[in-house]
């Protein structure tokens, strides 16, 4: 990043320059240059990165938002998956260059930069890189984590544009079994494949790797028994697998593969689509998993290692939601369609990496990291109510409404309530969210600012609301709450809001046979077409890859939303008083 004015650029290791493409950024960049100026011009050495969590960056998608052209898709891409740049050193500053000054003294100065702009190493979206003094203890984090490596610098070194001797990058290998199913002798390369609805997919091409021997005895392998398709490429049925080493997968095809070894015992039908998944998300090794095939969601030909799975990619949007909260979860042992029961105490048998919290004699779970949440999972914890405050809290964080169709077959009473308050809302300048319950409603979010609203103030807000909606549509709408006196309307739930009381979570999996997410939305996806049974654990996780996370900015702009809501708790203190 090169910034000498109120708009910097950014330009790529070979001198393109991104600017254009990074509106976030420079937005950024742009609304603090008061607070910079004195120390311009300066250059920032980092990486752009679309971050999936601390230790991860999906690659591909800083690849695509790169090769964007219209100021249409970069800015639907900037909403559905904002970039960072990661400022790992300070090339100059006020004009005068560093890089022949040794690093630590480079970091120093790029520390005091950042204390200036506000910068930690979870600011969005220019953030600052975490150091870490022993390689051991990253690496555990990276792995943990999925991160595609780390890189180890002599302190002491000076800035160098090219790698040199001073850094090291150590990459995090993932190991896939996989059919050879191919070769072409145009490029050279083998062709690997697994089995996905039994069909053969091919996910990587490799010859890197290969010793000369493997090399010449596979080509040959593949000339005198497999079948010429063209005048250059031959195809074998499944018979040889192979080990391969890999950085990534993204969605189509493995990253940087390397040939690691053949696997002469492994069965072919053993390489499928749900085996290479598992191998390029490891378990942490802390986490022990009993009885992995167990099935979970029979209807939906589910197991309990494809919900381990589910929760290890939902885990960068799942875990927010759960952070430092008291925890109750409901159990399944025998799957969501067997008995299951609610815990909130702590077992005695939690590993000592379970964190937990005492409120009220009860010693509570808090999920806050992946290794607690696999952990869980692995119990068959199906289901993640939480509170709606955090343990450092007295106030809620968000209002939330539930609305309560009579069955799934009136979920089109849920999408009218939704639109509808939303409509309030937005007269009222607030900011709502909408999530689908994972069952047969909705639930719509006002995230608030950290205590600055009481339970109180808010259940007058939300009595307010619901009454007034119900008064428009009394024959649809109530706040009834027995279900024999409802009489088929949808019900508008206020009083579920209040302290010491839960809510499923965003993203949390529920304990019925259908095996649905209860799944953030966008508002311009609620209409007459919407059905919760969209939302299957399958479903969600292509959207997240596809689509994004509707909830990603659910905690942005708390300020001015605290005002709006305010002005609203006025207007009604006024009304009250006539």
């Amino acid at each position: 990043m090169v910034w000498e004015n109120e708009t910097p650029q950014l330009y790529s290791r070979n001198e393109k320059e991104l600017t254009a493409n990074f509106p976030e950024i420079i937005e950024w960049c742009r609304s603090n240059y008061e607070q910079v100026k004195e120390y311009l011009p300066l250059i920032l050495d980092g990486e752009l990165v679309h971050l999936t969590n601390s230790y991860q960056s999906e690659f591909t998608l800083v690849q695509q938002r790169g090769k964007l052209r219209t100021i249409e898709s970069i800015t639907r891409h900037s909403r559905l998956y904002p970039m960072n740049f990661i400022a790992f050193d300070l090339l100059k500053i006020s004009g005068t260059s560093l890089m022949e000054n040794p690093l630590f003294t480079r970091k120093k100065q790029l520390d005091k930069l950042c204390k200036v702009l506000g910068i930690t190493k979870d600011t969005s979206p220019l953030q600052i890189i975490e150091t870490f003094k022993k390689g051991e203890e990253l690496f555990d984090f990276v792995t943990e984590h999925n991160g595609e490596g780390l890189v180890a610098k002599k302190k002491t070194s000076t800035y160098r544009s090219t790698r040199s001797k001073d850094w090291l990058k150590i990459k995090n290998w993932r190991y896939v079994q996989l059919i050879v199913t191919a070769y072409d002798k145009g490029n050279g390369y083998f062709e690997g494949s697994v089995l996905k609805d039994g069909e053969l997919t091919a996910v990587t091409h490799f010859k890197h790797g290969m010793k000369d021997e493997e090399y010449t005895t596979l080509t040959a392998l593949f000339k005198e028994n497999g079948e010429k398709r063209g005048k250059e490429t031959w195809t074998l049925p499944p018979s040889i697998v192979v080990n391969i080493a890999s950085i990534g997968f993204d969605g189509k095809q493995l990253r940087e593969p390397q040939f690691d070894s053949f696997l002469m015992d492994a069965e072919p039908d053993g390489c499928t689509w749900n085996s290479l998944q598992r191998q390029l998300h490891p378990i942490p090794k802390q986490v022990e998993i009993t009885h992995p095939d167990k099935p979970v969601w029979p209807s939906i030909h589910l197991v309990k290692d494809d919900y381990l799975l589910y929760l290890q990619k939902a885990a960068p949007f799942f875990l927010p939601f759960l952070q430092d909260r008291l925890l109750t979860v409901i159990r399944f042992p025998h799957g969501a369609d067997d008995e299951s029961f609610y815990q909130k105490n702590t077992p005695d048998y939690a590993p000592s990496f379970i964190q937990t919290a005492v409120d009220e004699d009860i010693e509570y779970i808090l999920c806050n990291d992946l290794k607690s949440l696999l952990w869980l999972g692995n119990q068959l914890a199906l289901e993640f109510h939480i509170p709606y405050q955090t343990i450092h809290q007295t106030k809620p964080a968000e209002l939330v409404f539930d609305l309560d169709p009579p069955s799934v077959d009136e979920f089109g009473l849920a999408v009218q309530a939704a639109l509808q308050m939303k409509e309030i809302f937005d007269q009222f300048h607030l900011t709502s969210y909408v999530k689908t319950s994972g069952n047969k409603g909705l639930q719509l979010y006002l995230p608030l600012p950290e205590e600055a609203f009481s339970y109180k103030q808010t259940r007058a807000f939300s009595e307010f609301v619901s009454i007034y909606l119900c008064e428009q549509n009394p024959e649809i709408f109530t706040i009834e709450r027995l279900k024999k006196n409802r009489g088929g309307r949808l019900y508008i739930d206020y009083i579920q809001h209040d302290a010491g009381k839960t809510i499923i979570a965003p993203y949390s999996t529920r304990g019925h046979r259908r095996g649905l997410v209860a799944t953030p939305l966008y508002w311009d996806e609620v209409g007459d077409k919407l059905t919760p049974d969209d939302f299957t654990i399958p479903r969600v996780i292509e959207r997240l890859r596809s689509e994004g996370d509707p909830f990603r900015s659910i905690r942005e702009n708390l300020d001015e939303q605290g005002e709006a809501f305010a002005a609203v708790l006025g207007e009604l203190k006024k009304l009250g008083k006539k």
